[in-house]
């Protein structure tokens, strides 16, 4: 059985995961999982979209996203270090309020709390709804909002990529014109 089979298999079976599968095909996304990755509970997609890197468009490589069993769904190499792509939510922490002398040499507790807002990522417990949030996320920041570029990852301008279309458009409504002339007497053919 070869790789692909194998993760063939892996999202068979459930009509939720082979859902995933078929959107994966129609997208070109790779399942790149290894044996070890997948013992631990992580999946990896690779996408056919490559990297933007202000000065790395020479080694540019395509975009590589994973779903870890912890419930994060992280971007693994379009930036210094991997980040995670969950949506976030306020989470609220108290600490104790001290009052100290002039010196700081002591601290007494003033029966108040302070209060701090923090960030936090939302996890996803469950792999199939990471999966699907992957996806959804996947199409809405990798292909809608790249949309103007092509797998080599080259970016083609608005007006570029009109004028293009244009042109085929052209080319495609073009008829050659074709005379005969037989006994003297001329005739287009169609």
């Amino acid at each position: 059985m070869n790789k692909k089979e194998r993760y063939f298999v892996k999202y068979k079976g459930d009509t939720r995961y082979e859902k995933v599968w078929e959107q994966m095909q129609l997208l070109g996304i790779e399942d790149i999982t290894t044996k070890r990755q997948s013992n631990n509970g992580t999946v990896v997609w690779r996408l056919p979209i490559k990297n933007e890197w202000p000065g790395n468009q020479k080694n540019a490589t395509f975009i590589e996203v994973a779903s870890f069993k912890t419930g994060y769904v992280r971007n693994q190499n379009s930036g210094y270090s991997n980040y995670q792509l969950n949506k976030r939510k306020p989470e609220e922490f108290f600490y104790k309020d001290y009052e100290y002398n002039d010196d700081y040499s002591k601290s007494k507790w003033t029966g108040k709390y302070r209060k701090f807002i923090s960030r936090t990522c939302e996890l996803i417990p469950i792999e199939i709804d990471r999966l699907e949030y992957l996806i959804s996320y996947c199409l809405k920041n990798y292909y809608i909002k790249r949309a103007n570029q092509v797998v080599n990852g080259e970016f083609i301008p608005k007006w570029k990529h009109e004028s293009r279309i244009t042109e085929a458009e052209l080319a495609s409504n073009y008829t050659p014109e074709v005379k005969v002339i037989v006994n003297g007497q001329r005739y287009n053919v169609i």
